[in-house]
């Protein structure tokens, strides 16, 4: 069943990702860059700061140290893979990274922004109506909106027009604005609304907009109105230039293909961490550690510091990362000295051993023995992540361990080793090193990494349409993939669609369900029944459906949804799966006089699916017979394990069979699904 499971979501991974396609503008609305960023542009042609062809090792898993899978990135949807003729007269929501756009010099040299330039640009080329929405600092007076809108402006080069009177009750006429500019909305930081991800404030947030793209990659771990909860309401939710660097930069941090890998660990709070580190110990070669988490394993691994310097909460964590480091062969290095600042005479330095640190001296960088050590250790390496600052002392920037370590990386990355620096003092000392630029991969927020080498999922990641592309080898899970196929979205426990396949064997049967556990269980019971005609995937169908169903070699001809879980609290909203991007994807994908059949037992939830597929069916589809009233029987002869229950306690069922209307009358494959065995 191994060849099964590689095709959940979570644990497939894209194997190449290709980027001599990377779109280019429209040629007949040129633009010029400021002088630096066309400098920039010289060097880098590509978008996304990558050419060609971007290798990904991913062997299917990225396995964490308790065997767990490491599978916070799942497939999402990307602006680059997106149709651009569908982006002509759409109203596109652009949510900017306001860290990236704002600081007035760092759009001139780095590849982050112009990647986040060139979103904002190739949807105002492809003749989008765009509008751009983020939160900025406000303390300083040239942070208003309408001076927000001008720095944009002359870094775009493009007019954009400040969007006045936003509020939760005032919503702005997106439909009528001047798509010959850029607009942009009020500083999202002036809503308590956008940080509590309130579902109203997501609403009139994206009122009228079409496709959501997230740029914001550094907001990736919080879960905002303007990054989560718009996609509820936007026909497709993609993911910008700039967001799917990261997300690729992200991957390449957790890929250990490249050895010896070193992590070189700053930073303090061991405690919150020690998940992402059990993740590093168990695909490093070497854990160096250089921050106040020194002192933590140094305790642990029995070396004698001061008391002070040890938090004992994570005296526990500190153990199982070591543990976990021998037994996976991953060596530790720890400060072997320190430079240390006398408590009574802060001008008076002293060096000491790391084990002999006197009474009334604190440490407050790293010594020259340490260095040395670790520039041994580094000097063979073939990839590093560097992620945490070398701090001791609040009231220091950067240390000269900070600025050896930088100076050693940046002869590294000359010598073909593969560098990542995370972290925002770190990358500002990086930076300082021009020659480092074009060969060390920056990535401003550690917040970001951290959550994803929890293994967390990152919930702006999430939120942007999942499993895109999704390829199956319909060869190897159908004994005959040209026979007709049903698709059963939100298939739940399976045994209406394991039943239809034993069943009906002249046709293929395919479950589409969120809940993985349930998908892990049906793909079971098709192993151990032997059946050829049946599947399951784990996937968000809402977004997924037509980039699993359009590779399908035969046709679809039915497709089910049958009694979908309610929202009781939002009755506007009551099955947000049933989306319009979904309806059209099955009416474009459906054979002609093909079927869809719904049903529910709440009859509001019937009511609104019949209402949306009749909006959005683009006038394909007929309620077969002229239905005026709700079907009688289910069609099929096999029931569904809750319709079972709804039946037998006597309450009624909601169902209606919509059928695509064809110009050729021909007999329908799906006649013979629907019809019950003689």
């Amino acid at each position: 069943m191994g060849h099964l499971l590689n095709l959940l979501p979570g644990t497939f991974f894209l194997n190449k990702l290709s980027f001599y396609d990377s779109p280019k503008l429209l040629k007949h609305k040129p633009f010029s860059y400021p002088p630096k960023v066309s400098k920039f542009l010289k060097h880098h042609a590509s978008p996304l700061h990558l050419q060609g062809h971007v290798e990904s090792s991913f062997n299917q898993k990225i396995y964490i140290c308790n065997g767990g899978e490491l599978n916070g990135i799942p497939h999402i949807q990307t602006l680059r893979e997106f149709p651009r003729a569908e982006l002509f007269e759409k109203v596109v929501m652009v949510r900017f990274d306001s860290n990236i756009l704002l600081k007035q010099k760092s759009y001139q040299t780095t590849p982050s922004v112009f990647n986040a330039l060139f979103t904002i640009k190739y949807l105002f080329e492809a003749g989008a109506k765009v509008i751009l929405v983020s939160d900025w600092n406000t303390n300083a007076s040239e942070r208003h909106t309408e001076s927000v809108a001008d720095i944009l402006s002359a870094i775009l080069q493009i007019q954009v027009v400040p969007t006045q009177g936003f509020s939760c009750n005032n919503i702005p006429k997106v439909k009528s604005l001047n798509k010959e500019n850029i607009h942009l909305l009020e500083n999202l930081s002036n809503f308590k609304e956008e940080v509590a991800n309130c579902l109203e404030f997501a609403r009139v947030l994206s009122s009228g907009v079409d496709i959501f793209v997230n740029d914001s990659f550094s907001n990736s771990h919080k879960v905002l109105a303007s990054t989560v909860g718009v996609t509820r309401f936007c026909y497709a939710c993609i993911a910008g230039f700039h967001f799917e660097e990261r997300l690729c930069l992200l991957k390449n941090v957790a890929e250990a293909s490249k050895k010896p890998y070193v992590a070189i660990i700053g930073g303090a709070n061991l405690y919150d961490k020690a998940a992402s580190l059990n993740f590093l110990a168990s695909r490093c070669q070497a854990l160096v550690f250089v921050g106040m988490m020194s002192f933590q394993v140094m305790d642990a691994l029995g070396v004698s510091v001061p008391l002070y310097l040890v938090d004992h909460k994570s005296c526990n964590e500190a153990l199982d990362i070591v543990r976990l480091a021998r037994d996976s062969n991953t060596q530790i290095l720890y400060p072997k000295d320190f430079l240390c600042r006398s408590k009574h005479n802060p001008r008076q330095l002293q060096l000491f051993p790391s084990h002999g640190i006197s009474d009334g001296w604190v440490p407050v960088d790293l010594g020259p023995a340490s260095l040395d050590e670790i520039n041994s250790l580094l000097t063979n390496c073939k990839k590093v992540i560097w992620i945490g600052p070398v701090k001791f002392d609040e009231s220091c920037q950067y240390t000269n361990g900070a600025s050896k370590l930088a100076e050693t990386l940046d002869q590294l990355s000359q010598s073909n080793c593969e560098i990542t620096v995370v972290g925002t003092m770190i990358c500002q000392l990086v930076r300082q090193r021009k020659s480092s630029f074009s060969f060390v991969s920056i990535v401003e927020n550690a917040s970001v990494v951290w959550e994803f080498l929890k293994g967390r999922k990152l919930p702006g990641v999430m939120a942007v349409d999942r499993a895109y592309p999704f390829e199956i080898n319909w060869n190897d899970i159908y004994s005959d993939p040209a026979q007709p196929l049903v698709v059963d979205i939100g298939s739940g426990n399976g045994l209406f669609l394991l039943e239809m396949a034993k069943k009906r064997q002249g046709s293929n049967f395919l479950g589409l369900e969120i809940n993985e556990k349930l998908v892990l269980r049906c793909l079971d019971s098709i192993h151990q029944s032997g059946l050829r005609n049946g599947y399951f995937v784990a996937t968000n169908a809402t977004s997924t459906f037509r980039s699993i169903v359009s590779t399908y070699p035969g046709k679809l001809v039915l497709v089910s949804i049958q009694c979908p879980n309610p929202d009781f609290n939002k009755p506007e909203h009551r099955w947000r799966m049933l989306q319009r991007s979904l309806i059209e994807a099955v009416v474009d994908l459906l054979a002609f006089d093909g079927k869809v059949f719904l049903q529910s037992d709440v009859e509001t939830v019937a009511i609104r699916m019949k209402e949306q597929f009749l909006r959005y069916g683009k006038g394909k589809l007929d309620l077969m017979h002229g239905q005026s009233e709700w079907l009688g029987q289910n069609p099929f002869g096999v029931r569904s394990d809750w319709e079972k229950h709804v039946l037998e306690r006597g309450a009624p069922m909601y169902r209606m069979m919509f059928s695509k209307s064809s110009e050729i009358s021909e007999v329908s494959a799906a006649h013979d699904v629907i019809q019950k065995d003689g």
